[in-house]
């Protein structure tokens, strides 16, 4: 796993860069493309146009022209199409040239004007090149010749019909939007894909490792209380402990303990299952919590004069009424004051505090512990998850107790948060809901 998870990683990671080039590329050059295939078609759209004007009459005669209804002409040349057409009866040929050529929505501007070239050079590319605008507008030509060459003849001076369409690279986008928008779109998906690839990849590396974790703790943890057993039990088949009562009252207190100590891992692990299915029923009730604090004090007064650590409480809050379940609220604080014991260093201290905070009930449970680094700090509340010290079996445990303790907040709809600093200690901040105590009602 290992060695195969780096290279699946640079696999789909040059498979990624590779598509977004070549996406890239395929873009470009579909624009390209889709730009040359609009010119052609403004191309024939031009010619069109300039092909009917010049081939059909317009309702007005060389006398009936006003000013305003024509495009004024570049030069002072006498116009021959201006005279015959109004202003919009030219945009009307122009749109329907448009409609033939199967182009529409399309902005553009047009113009008739003179100019005395004649003969072959109407065509040429010298010519037509100094019509184009800039990069966003476009100007199309085409001279306004009849098919009927004696027609066209009769006409002097020449005339042309330009058309200029504006800020063509806009319509040439609007054109490929959605081409290019499902394009983008794949790609995003497949990003996502990749991205849910690794962190899967990543999840099961992760649990593997606590997977071997937990294994290894689990045989530590039952392994220890079976060879005391099974001394415990050789020893009392001894005669001189059977024939004395106070030796066999205390090989019958170690077999007693170690079966306690055990199915009390058995528990543990049988009600983190029982969490994962959210099968635990809470039997809440109204409780004051620092009576269930002061419970949870007394069970870990003994581990607490083993390392001759303190204890220092400071209940503070005027409010301490919250709808809860006894068992498992003594539980979660039994559960943090054992952990600041576990991850102790000499001089242990424990300061347990507690306040009314926005209509909250906050216990604090503050130690001066080896502390925690940032990944730690990150991932304390997943199951199975411990801390590592050197050591995998120097503090005993399967993970489990910071997870139930999520849990259990969780499901009284509180929060926990959790702040270290390495070689300083540790605090645990928990934010349950208070209860507003009832008003004792005064009898006259």
């Amino acid at each position: 796993m290992k060695k195969i998870f780096p290279i699946i990683t640079l696999l789909i990671f040059i498979s990624l860069i590779g598509l977004i080039i070549f996406q890239f590329v395929w873009i470009k050059q579909a624009v390209q493309y889709k730009a040359q295939q609009f010119e052609r078609d403004m191309e024939k759209v031009t010619a069109t146009a300039a092909t009917q004007l010049a081939e059909e009459n317009g309702n007005l005669s060389p006398f009936s022209r006003k000013n305003g209804d024509i495009l004024f002409p570049l030069n002072a040349f006498p116009s021959t199409i201006v005279h015959r057409f109004s202003r919009e009866e030219i945009r009307s040929k122009i749109k329907k040239s448009f409609e033939k050529n199967n182009i529409k929505d399309v902005d553009f501007e047009f113009a008739i004007t003179s100019i005395s070239i004649i003969g072959d050079d109407l065509q040429s590319k010298k010519y037509t090149e100094v019509y184009f605008d800039t990069a966003h507008n476009l100007r199309f030509v085409s001279p306004i010749i009849s098919s009927n060459s004696s027609f066209s003849e009769s006409i002097a001076p020449q005339e042309l019909l330009v058309i200029v369409v504006p800020n063509v690279n806009k319509i040439i986008w609007k054109q490929m939007y959605w081409m290019i928008a499902g394009a983008l779109a794949f790609t995003l998906i497949i990003f996502l894909a990749f991205f849910i690839t690794i962190r899967a990849l990543l999840n099961q590396k992760k649990l593997s490792e606590i997977k071997s974790d937990f294994i290894n703790n689990m045989t530590h943890e039952f392994k220890t209380p079976l060879a005391t057993i099974s001394l415990a039990v050789d020893a009392l088949k001894n005669e001189k402990v059977v024939n004395d009562k106070t030796k066999m009252d205390y090989f019958s207190g170690i077999i007693k303990d170690e079966n306690k100590r055990m199915n009390k891992q058995v528990e543990a692990i049988l009600q983190a299952a029982l969490l994962d299915k959210q099968e635990i029923q809470l039997n809440e009730k109204p409780v004051h919590a620092h009576e269930l604090i002061h419970a949870a004090i007394n069970n870990i007064q003994l581990p607490l004069a083993e390392k001759k650590g303190k204890l220092e409480t400071d209940l503070n809050a005027t409010n301490d009424l919250i709808m809860g379940d006894e068992v498992h609220i003594i539980n979660i604080i039994n559960n943090l004051l054992d952990n600041a014991i576990k991850y102790s260093k000499e001089n242990l201290k424990i300061k347990l505090s507690t306040q009314n905070f926005n209509n909250n009930l906050r216990i604090k449970i503050e130690d001066n512990g080896i502390g925690m680094n940032k990944e730690t700090l990150n991932r304390i509340f997943e199951k199975f998850y411990r801390a590592h010290t050197g050591n995998i079996h120097n503090v005993k445990g399967f993970g489990l107790g910071l997870s139930y303790v999520k849990s259990i907040v969780d499901a009284h709809k509180g929060k926990i948060k959790a702040e270290s600093v390495i070689g300083k200690g540790s605090c645990f901040i928990i934010d349950l809901s208070v209860m507003q105590p009832a008003i004792p009602i005064v009898h006259s």
